[in-house]
């Protein structure tokens, strides 16, 4: 599947294609609404990541005229959170409204759900050895018997599996699980939220979630 990023902050476009590339997406980026139009003619995009505030235009206007010709979803990405530029937008015919800065893998999930609703796509599984998780269902199961997760746990679960064999530093975990459970998240509580995670998935001896000493966690890649 493909992505279009309409964005012309150089970060934001280095981390998200960067996300994007590494969840499976082909990613197609445009600076301004003229190279959208041109990536437009020669090129099918499956969803449009679209900022409100170009060089040459608004996002706004964009979508407004690409919606009249194709059925594409759109997810704006904006800083704006005035309720009537959300209403605005929608109204064009957006599918859905991130304000940033965002939290990725809360972007990520928008970005399936937006895709689902549009019966774009399948289901994907994330799978490690023998622990699968659905994403869409939020059940995971090592091989044949269901597991358990609190959603601190499932969350942390889900960061590592989608990634397996990238090191993440406890502060890239927390800063993804710190707002999960509605309240502030320390590094105390992610030691032992992670040593409850392995019991459940019967890793005490951290063998399938390797600890970094001094580093992060790895979740083996088997």
């Amino acid at each position: 599947m493909k992505i279009m990023l309409v964005e012309d902050n150089e970060g934001i476009i280095l981390g998200l294609e960067y996300l994007l590339t590494q969840e499976g997406y082909g990613v197609l980026t445009a600076k301004s609404v003229s190279q959208a139009r041109k990536i437009m003619e020669r090129e099918e995009c499956d969803l449009i990541l679209l900022d409100v505030t170009l060089p040459d235009g608004n996002g706004f206007s964009f979508c407004s005229e690409m919606k009249k010709t194709r059925k594409i979803p759109v997810i704006f990405l904006t800083v704006k959170e005035e309720e009537s530029d959300v209403v605005k937008g929608l109204d064009l015919g957006a599918d859905d409204y991130v304000i940033k800065p965002f939290r990725n893998r809360e972007l990520l999930s928008r970005i399936r759900s937006v895709l689902r609703r549009n019966g774009v796509g399948n289901v994907v599984l994330l799978q490690c050895g023998d622990i699968v998780m659905n994403p869409e269902t939020g059940k995971v199961r090592r091989g044949d018997q269901p597991v358990e997760l609190t959603k601190l746990e499932y969350k942390i679960l889900y960061i590592m599996m989608s990634c397996p064999g990238k090191l993440f530093t406890r502060n890239e975990i927390l800063a993804d699980i710190w707002d999960v459970s509605g309240n502030f998240v320390n590094d105390n509580t992610l030691s032992v939220t992670m040593k409850r995670l392995r019991e459940k998935l019967g890793d005490s001896e951290g063998q399938l979630i390797k600890t970094i000493r001094g580093m992060g966690y790895r979740m083996e890649a088997l």
